[in-house]
C-alpha cells in the first residue's frame, strides 16, 4: 500500500489524570516532548501526520498540524480522538497511535497495511505475545478504513467507550509483533521519570558517588548500592487473568471500583434499632418488625420503639445505626427486652467503604501477588490486573571438568550441581528461565554464549570462571561486550563477583558473574542477584533479617560479612535459636541442604559468644 493512502493521527486526548491532570504527550523525555518521539517515528510511514487534543492546542500545533479536538462530549477516551480523526481524514486509510508510545515500531503502517490488503479487513491492529503467555491485543495502534466513520459513531453514540468493541460487527485482522517492549505506554510521570530522560548511567558514573571505591577490597553493602543504582527495571506491561496474576508483580495500583462493604451492616447476628431508643436508667423493650438476611436488603424501616432481626453482614435498616447480639437480649412473642447498658449508640454497626472505599488504592504497583491479594481483587469483582512482565533470565555454567546430570563422569570431572541451584532460584522468583547448559574454557563459545543470552533475556547469570585463577579472556570478552567489572568483596564464601551490562546486536542485559562453588553460588545469588532481579521486575522485596540467639559462638574476624549456614529452633525458653551446622567450605553443599537458615555475621563484627544475639535468614520461601 502506498503511504500516501495514509494518514498518521497521534491520539492525545482526554483528561490527562493519569499523569496528575497534566497533557503527557507535552511531558519532556530524553530531551523533546515525549509525543515528539511518536511524531518522529510515525512520520517515515504515512503521507501526512494530524493529531487529536482537547487541550493546550498551540503546543500541540508546534508538533504537527492540524490538530483536532474531540466531537464527541464527556472525554470518551481514545475512540473519541479516533473518530474525531476519521471526521477529518481524506485518504482512505487512517492509522492510530497514542502519544505516550516513544518507541513504536517502524514498521508499523507497512505491516498493518500488508495484512489489512491481503484479508482484504476493514481494520488491522497490533498483537504481541510474550512466551508462555496469551496474545496481548493493542487495538489503540490501528490501521482503519476511513470510510467505517459510521459504524464508530453509532457504537460512541449508545455510549460505548471500549477500545477493543467498536469493530466487532467489521472485518478486522490482527498482525503479531515480536517485540512487545515497542507497544509500550508510559502512563504516569513515575514511569516517566523511572525511564528517565537521559542514557542509562554508566558503572563508572555510579562508582564515582562511592567514597573509597576498591574492586579488590568491596565491602558487601557497598556492591549492593552499585548493583541497586545500575540496575533499572523493565517496563513491559500485560494484563493477565486474575488466578494468573500469582506471584506476578503488579505494574499499577488497583484502584477500587467499589465500597467494601457495599453498605453499612451488621457484625453480628442480633436485632438492629436505633441508638437514640437507648435507655441508661432501665430496660428497653422493642418491637420486632422482620427479618434483614445477609445478601438480601429487608427494605424495613423500622419507627421508635420498634427493631428488625439482622444476621451477620445484614445491611442496616434505614434509621438503625446499632446492633444488639441476640444473646443479650430476651425475646418474648413479637418484642425483645434489652437490658440497659449493654450497647452504646453505633455499636456492632460495618460502614460502607470500612476495609476500602470506592476510588481508593487496594493494591500498590510494586507488589508481588500473594494468594490473599487474589481474594481481595476477586472481592472488588476484578477480573484481570496489569502486571510486569515476566523478567527473562538465561544462565549457563563454566568449565571444561563439569558433566551435566546423565552424562558419563570422566576422571577430574564433576557433575554441574550449579545449574540445577539457579535454576530453582529463579522459579522461586517467578523468571521465564533460559538453560543454555555448560560452556566449556573456550574464548569463542564463551562470547557466543554470552551474545545468544543477551539477545534472548534481560538477565544473564553465570557460574565460575570469575576468580584470580581463571582465565584472562574471561574478563576480556565481557569487557569487549559490555561495561562490566570484577570485584573481590569482602565476604566468606562467594569472594570473586563480575557485574555490569553486555551488548549484542542491539540489546543488552545485567550480566551477574557468580562463584563456581555450589554454597558461594547460593549466598552471592540471594545477597547479590536476586535484589537486582526483582528490581528488574519492579517490586522492591529485600530479604527480612531476624534476630536469634546464637547457641554457641561462632569465630569470626571483622572486616569481612560472613554467611554461616544455620539451623533455627526454638530454645528451651520458647525463643529463637540457632546454631551453625558444622564445616562451612564454601563447596560443602550437603551443608546448605541441611540447614534452614543463614546467620549474617556484618563487616563489623566479632567472634560471637554463646547467647549472643545474631541476623538470621530464613530459607522458608527462598529454597
Amino acid at each position: 500500500m502506498d503511504k500516501k493512502l495514509i494518514t498518521g493521527l497521534i491520539l492525545a486526548g482526554g483528561r490527562g489524570s493519569r499523569m496528575g491532570n497534566v497533557d503527557k504527550g507535552l511531558q519532556p523525555f530524553r530531551g523533546k516532548p515525549m509525543a515528539q518521539h511518536a511524531i518522529e517515528r510515525l512520520i517515515p510511514q504515512v503521507g501526512s501526520v494530524m493529531v487529536n487534543a482537547n487541550r493546550n492546542l498551540e503546543a500541540w500545533l508546534e508538533l504537527a498540524a492540524p490538530v483536532w479536538q474531540d466531537e464527541t462530549p464527556g472525554f470518551a477516551g481514545p475512540l473519541a480522538g479516533l473518530e474525531a480523526g476519521l471526521r477529518h481524514c481524506v485518504t482512505p486509510w487512517l492509522l492510530a497511535v497514542p502519544c505516550d508510545s516513544p518507541f513504536l515500531p517502524l514498521d508499523l503502517a507497512a505491516r498493518l497495511a500488508a495484512a489489512a490488503e491481503e484479508a482484504d479487513a476493514d481494520l488491522a491492529f497490533a498483537v504481541t505475545q510474550e512466551p508462555g503467555m496469551r496474545p496481548q491485543p493493542h487495538p489503540v495502534f490501528c490501521l482503519v478504513k476511513a470510510s467505517r466513520l459510521p459504524v464508530l459513531s453509532r457504537y460512541l453514540a449508545e455510549g460505548e467507550r471500549r477500545m477493543d468493541g467498536w469493530y466487532k460487527d467489521l472485518k478486522a485482522v490482527e498482525v503479531p509483533f515480536e517485540d512487545a517492549d515497542a507497544f509500550r505506554n508510559i502512563n504516569t510521570l513515575d514511569e516517566l521519570q523511572g525511564l528517565d530522560n537521559t542514557l542509562p548511567p554508566s558503572l563508572a558514573q555510579v562508582v564515582s558517588c562511592l567514597s573509597g571505591y576498591d574492586p579488590d577490597a568491596l565491602p558487601v553493602r557497598d556492591a549492593q548500592r552499585i548493583i541497586r543504582e545500575f540496575v533499572q527495571p523493565v517496563r513491559a506491561i500485560e494484563k493477565v487473568a486474575l488466578r494468573s496474576a500469582l506471584g506476578r508483580v503488579l505494574a499499577a495500583d488497583v484502584i477500587s471500583p467499589i465500597n467494601v462493604p457495599a453498605h453499612d451492616n451488621s457484625a453480628m447476628d442480633g436485632f438492629a434499632l436505633r441508638g437514640a431508643d437507648l435507655r441508661s436508667d432501665g430496660p428497653l423493650s422493642l418491637r420486632v418488625i422482620g427479618t434483614a438476611f445477609a445478601g438480601n436488603p429487608s427494605g424495613l424501616v423500622p419507627a421508635a420503639g420498634e427493631c428488625v432481626r439482622i444476621m451477620t453482614g445484614g445491611v442496616m435498616p434505614e434509621g438503625c445505626d446499632s446492633v444488639v447480639p441476640q444473646e443479650f437480649v430476651t425475646q418474648e412473642g413479637d418484642s425483645i427486652l434489652l437490658p440497659a447498658g449493654v450497647i452504646r449508640a453505633g455499636d456492632n454497626r460495618r460502614f460502607a467503604g470500612e476495609d476500602l472505599k470506592a476510588g481508593s488504592a487496594a493494591l500498590a504497583a510494586g507488589r508481588v501477588v500473594r494468594p490473599p491479594d487474589l481474594g481481595m481483587l476477586a472481592s472488588l469483582g476484578i477480573p484481570e490486573v496489569a502486571v510486569q512482565r515476566r523478567l527473562r533470565v538465561a544462565f549457563f555454567s563454566t568449565g571444561d571438568e563439569l558433566r551435566s546430570v546423565g552424562e558419563p563422569l570422566g576422571e577430574g570431572c564433576v557433575y554441574d550441581s550449579n545449574r540445577y541451584t539457579i535454576y530453582g532460584m529463579l522459579q522461586r522468583l517467578g523468571c521465564d528461565i533460559i538453560d543454555m547448559g555448560v560452556v566449556r574454557d573456550d574464548p569463542q563459545a564463551l562470547e557466543d554464549a554470552l551474545r545468544s543470552a543477551c539477545e534472548n533475556a534481560d538477565a544473564i547469570i553465570t557460574s565460575g570462571g570469575v576468580s584470580v585463577g581463571a582465565a584472562d579472556y574471561t574478563k576480556q570478552i565481557m569487557a569487549k561486550l559490555g561495561d562490566v567489572t570484577f570485584w573481590k568483596i569482602g565476604m566468606r564464601p562467594g569472594r570473586p563477583l563480575a557485574f555490569g551490562r553486555v551488548n549484542s546486536n542491539g540489546r543488552s542485559a545485567f550480566l551477574f558473574g557468580l562463584p563456581g562453588n555450589p554454597v558461594a553460588v547460593m549466598v552471592s545469588f540471594y545477597f547479590f542477584a536476586r535484589e537486582a532481579l526483582l528490581r528488574m521486575m519492579g517490586a522492591e522485596a529485600p530479604l527480612p533479617l531476624l534476630r536469634a540467639r546464637s547457641s554457641g559462638a561462632i569465630r569470626k574476624k571483622p572486616g569481612r560479612t560472613e554467611y554461616q549456614r544455620g539451623i533455627l529452633a526454638r530454645g528451651e525458653d520458647g525463643q529463637p535459636e540457632v546454631r551453625i551446622t558444622g564445616s562451612q567450605g564454601s563447596g560443602i553443599l550437603r551443608s546448605m541442604s541441611e540447614a534452614n537458615c543463614m546467620v549474617v555475621l556484618h563487616d563489623e563484627q566479632g567472634n560471637v559468644a554463646a547467647g549472643d544475639m545474631v541476623d538470621v535468614l530464613v530459607f522458608e520461601g527462598l529454597m
